[in-house]
């Protein structure tokens, strides 16, 4: 028999999971677009007021595990030739839709929820049953150029602007293509190494200044102005798929008043998440 609740951390083992996966569903992808957009502000949380946390990458890999009585999460997630840093499991019975699973985890699991040491999760359901793996992958020793990554997360956005979506409970046309901006991108740069360095993650850099001044400290002189942050993801693929699921992020790559971006990142090893991503969208004036 399913236990009605559990949540586990990475070093311990898994008792009393008898579940099922079915990854995939549409159900497990609006529950990731609920505890992202959970994730979007602030929170009162155990006592305490948390900030907001980066958006969660859906992985395949996560959503596939097969969580079994007995069993190692660690064990788990090297067979798949996931590497983590850390992780947990959470298993629900009970709610018959993502709604109602949202509705407890927030109430029971506000603190695993909103850890920004998070960056993806694997959501799968059969039935009432319910298991999610939140978990942070270990940065690949060679990341690449900061310049290079940038392109692809325009190639990536260009791909998702392409086609109509929904972003949380809000639908977009597809938008025309973005182009780069050398000065957007240095702009982000600029944060990324800033919240890198100095070991923090939120759009209010630690001068006070926030994108449109950023933006105008490179010289851009923008018109209107947006930006997406990441943190924990690994590649610009993970960064573009934990925006796509965040409803905030998602409508900002979709707004078809940007006609440019500039997109980095910077890495601090010794920093809570290690790796911090920034996109900068304009239209210039």
């Amino acid at each position: 028999m399913c236990v009605r609740l559990l949540a586990l951390a990475f070093a311990l083992g898994l008792q009393g999971v008898c579940l099922a996966a079915q990854p995939g569903t549409k159900a497990a992808a609006e529950l990731i677009t609920l505890i992202n957009a959970y994730r979007e502000s602030s929170r009162f949380c155990e006592g305490k007021t948390r900030p907001p946390a980066g958006p969660l990458a859906p992985d395949a890999a996560l959503a596939n595990l097969t969580l079994a009585r007995g069993g190692d999460l660690n064990a788990l997630l090297k067979k798949t030739g996931y590497r983590a840093a850390r992780a947990q499991a959470i298993v629900l019975s009970g709610p018959r839709d993502a709604a109602s699973a949202m509705s407890f985890l927030r109430t029971k699991y506000c603190e695993p929820l909103l850890d920004v040491q998070f960056s993806q999760i694997g959501v799968s359901r059969d039935g009432s049953n319910w298991a999610l793996v939140l978990a942070q992958p270990l940065l690949s020793a060679d990341l690449g150029d900061w310049r290079a990554s940038g392109r692809e997360i325009l190639q990536l956005t260009n791909e998702a602007r392409a086609v109509a979506r929904a972003c949380g409970g809000q639908s977009f046309p597809a938008a025309p293509p973005l182009t780069w901006e050398a000065r957007l991108a240095a702009a982000a740069l600029a944060h990324s190494r800033d919240m890198a360095q100095r070991n923090y993650f939120s759009h209010t850099g630690r001068d006070g200044a926030r994108v449109g001044e950023r933006a105008s400290r490179a010289g851009y002189d923008w018109r209107r102005v947006g930006e997406n942050i990441a943190t924990g993801q690994g590649s610009p693929a993970r960064a573009m798929a934990g925006w796509l699921a965040s409803p905030s992020h998602c409508a900002n790559l979709m707004n078809a008043a940007f006609t440019q971006m500039g997109a980095a990142y910077a890495v601090d090893r010794d920093s809570d998440t290690g790796i911090y991503w920034t996109q900068v969208l304009a239209a210039p004036r």
